[in-house]
C-alpha cells in the first residue's frame, strides 16, 4: 500500500474517518478497565490511604501533557521543514487535547495535594513548570487564531511550539534538579517500578486509554480542520474536494 498518498489532506480525510471509531471504542473500554482496577482492585496505600487513587488519572494525564507537546512540536517541525500542509493541521489539532490533559493534570494534582500537602497549590518546581506548559499550549492556539494569514499562522505557531519544547525536560527532571514536594518517579526505565503490580497495571492501562483517546480526538479534529481550510484560499493548488468532505460541508 502506498501510504505516501495519505500525506494529502483530502486523501487523509476518509482514512481518519475510518480509524476514529476503532481508537475511540478501545479507548473507552480500556478507560473503564483502568478506572475499575485503580479504584476498586488496587490495594490501599499504607502512607496516603485512599487519597492516592487520584494518581490513576493524574499521572497518565501528566504523561500525556508532555508527550503530546513533543508530538505537536514534531509535527510542527515537519510542517516547516517539508512545507507539509497536513503536518501543520496535525499540530493544530493536537494543541487543544494537550491543553486539556495539562489542565486535568493540574486539577487532579490540586485534588491530591490538598490531603497530602495540606494545600491546593504550592509553587513547587514541577507544578510551576506544568502550569507554564498549559500557557504554552494556550500560546500556540492563540497565536494561530490571532494571525489572519493561514501560512503565517502555521509557521509562527510552529516556531513557538518548537521553542517551548525546552520546558518538557524541565518538567520531567524537576524533581531531580530542585528540592520539590513531589516524590521521585515510581516508574523508571532504569530502576523498574516501585509500585504494586496491580497499581502499575492500572496506571499503564489508563495511559494507553488516554493515548488512544487522544488519537481519536485529534483525527476527528483534523477532519474538521480539513473541511474548514478547504473553504479558504490558503493552498497553492486547490484540489478537488472528495465526495465525503462535500457531504460533511
Amino acid at each position: 500500500m502506498n501510504w505516501s498518498k495519505y500525506s494529502a489532506p483530502q486523501a487523509f480525510y476518509p482514512l481518519a474517518g475510518q480509524l476514529i471509531p476503532w481508537f475511540a471504542i478501545v479507548a473507552v473500554a480500556l478507560m473503564g478497565v483502568g478506572l475499575y482496577m485503580g479504584f476498586f482492585v488496587a490495594p490501599t496505600d499504607f502512607q496516603q490511604g485512599e487519597s492516592y487513587r487520584i494518581i490513576f488519572v493524574h499521572v497518565p494525564a501528566a504523561w500525556m501533557s508532555m508527550f503530546l507537546y513533543v508530538v505537536m512540536a514534531i509535527w510542527a517541525g515537519v510542517g516547516m521543514g517539508l512545507n507539509a500542509r497536513l503536518s501543520f493541521m496535525m499540530a493544530q489539532a493536537i494543541a487543544p487535547t494537550g491543553a486539556m490533559f495539562t489542565f486535568l493534570a493540574l486539577l487532579t494534582g490540586a485534588m491530591w495535594g490538598k490531603p497530602t500537602w495540606g494545600a491546593w497549590w504550592v509553587w513547587d518546581a514541577r507544578l510551576t513548570s506544568e502550569l507554564i506548559l498549559l500557557f504554552q499550549y494556550a500560546g500556540v492556539m492563540l497565536l494561530r487564531t490571532s494571525i489572519d494569514d493561514m501560512r503565517r499562522a502555521d509557521r509562527s505557531s510552529a516556531v513557538f511550539a518548537l521553542v517551548g519544547v525546552v520546558n518538557v525536560p524541565i518538567i520531567y527532571f524537576s524533581v531531580q534538579w530542585w528540592n520539590t514536594l513531589h516524590q521521585g518517579a515510581s516508574v523508571s526505565m532504569s530502576t523498574g517500578s516501585k509500585m504494586a503490580a496491580t497499581m502499575l497495571m492500572a496506571m499503564l492501562i489508563m495511559t494507553v486509554a488516554f493515548w488512544l483517546y487522544s488519537i481519536a480526538v485529534v483525527l476527528a479534529r483534523v477532519r474538521c480542520i480539513v473541511v474548514e481550510r478547504d473553504s479558504l484560499p490558503v493552498w497553492d493548488e486547490k484540489p478537488a474536494v472528495s465526495q465525503e468532505v462535500a457531504e460533511v460541508r
